[in-house]
């Protein structure tokens, strides 16, 4: 097995942030307008929206809930709102659960 480096980057553009929860850049601006108080992008010279580490979280989190978990819009709202560090938790806590199956699943691979 070949250990990689993750080589993390200070600013992400909107394409790549659609990528890693495999969606489209409209989800994410649609969502920036929904969720004002945990997405915040900041633009770049462009105009270009770019992507912080703090964005990405609260944009995975809000995929795991509205898109794994099947919360409405407003559902997510109000759980972010009233139980914030709780969410943020267990939403953290899903994917490195996840991480760790993808990982099990390549080593059981290598065995077969």
């Amino acid at each position: 097995m070949t250990k990689t480096l993750e080589v993390k980057k200070k600013y992400y553009s909107i394409s790549e942030v659609a990528e890693m929860i495999q969606s489209n850049t409209s989800l994410l601006r649609f969502w920036e307008k929904e969720f004002p108080n945990f997405i915040k992008p900041q633009k770049n010279k462009k105009g270009n929206r770019v992507y912080q580490e703090r964005d990405i979280k609260f944009v995975k989190i809000i995929h795991h809930l509205v898109k794994e978990r099947g919360y409405t819009l407003a559902g997510a709202k109000t759980k972010l709102n009233k139980h914030k560090q709780e969410t943020i938790e267990n939403a953290e806590l899903v994917m490195e659960l996840k991480k760790l199956r993808r990982i099990l699943e390549e080593i059981r691979e290598e065995f077969s």
